[in-house]
């Protein structure tokens, strides 16, 4: 009986882990509009969206930032569509479709309003949900947005017309084995991520005139999208500032295809988002 016991307790006890592991992981999965989305949640505060650019995840986007913005927000990192722990479905990708699963997201977790902070691709979806919902828009950290084709150096565009999976940063594609090991997925998302290249149409300067949220638009004086867009993309908003800082796409992330060790750009990133978004209005 005492043998029985003990086996009872030791079930029980490890039942009760596994239950205190699945609360405590940050990585959770909601359904919204018909998709699976993954999400974490890190930190305790006013609540950060935070949106990984294409071909990526939240870890090789954010992981060298997150946790220093989860020292002061609710971070609430999203994988999109086909990126990631989040798989691909049947219905069109697209960076108004992205915004509408962010938004529904939102709503499912009771949360009014939100502070969103997108890289790239994701910058570029952030705007829409400024643009679709302004309502759950407090402030924006807009880090290489793009919202104009002409924007580009000639011949970006044409580039994807030719992609295969093979000019895909290895450091990405393992990023998204690491999330989802199927090679199958990871061809499809990168296949999904050149369709909507290919596709890239224009946000209207009168449309995005309209975004009446703060918006901080952030690059790198070499970066891949020229800094001279994210000027004129401050100057359009009636609320926009700019930062530029020196380094390539995404350093000033610590992304992962543009770290360098040792580097205190994260850090700063942090500081002056932290800094933007504590500010009060004038």
């Amino acid at each position: 009986m005492k043998k029985l016991a003990f086996l009872i307790n030791l079930v029980l006890i490890l039942l009760n882990c596994s239950t205190m592991n699945a609360q405590t992981s940050p990585g959770r999965y909601a359904n919204v509009n018909g998709l699976k989305l993954y999400y974490e949640v890190h930190g305790k505060g006013t609540p950060l969206v935070l949106l990984h650019g294409g071909g990526s995840t939240i870890e090789s986007t954010y992981g060298r930032i997150l946790p220093l913005l989860a020292k002061h927000h609710q971070v609430i990192a999203i994988e999109l569509q086909a990126h990631g722990h989040t798989a691909d479905i049947d219905r069109p990708l697209s960076f108004e479709q992205d915004a509408d699963d962010v938004a529904e997201l939102l709503k499912q977790l009771h949360i009014a309003r939100a502070d969103i902070m997108g890289f790239s691709n994701g910058a570029t979806t952030a705007m829409q949900v400024a643009i679709r919902n302004p309502q759950l828009v407090n402030k924006l950290v807009l880090v290489a947005a793009l919202t104009k084709r002409a924007a580009m150096p000639a011949g970006f565009f044409d580039g994807f017309e030719h992609a295969t999976l093979n000019h895909m940063p290895k450091p990405l594609q393992d990023a998204f084995l690491k999330a989802n090991n199927d090679p199958k997925a990871l061809l499809a998302s990168f296949n999904r991520d050149v369709s909507r290249m290919k596709a890239f149409s224009d946000i209207p300067d009168e449309t995005v005139r309209k975004i009446q949220a703060p918006a901080l638009f952030m690059a790198g004086d070499k970066d891949g999208i020229p800094a001279a867009h994210a000027l004129e993309l401050s100057q359009l908003l009636p609320n926009g500032q700019l930062v530029i800082l020196p380094g390539i796409h995404g350093e000033l992330l610590g992304e992962i295809c543009a770290y360098q060790k040792g580097s205190t750009q994260p850090a700063i990133t942090a500081q002056l988002v932290e800094t933007f978004l504590q500010q009060q209005p004038k």
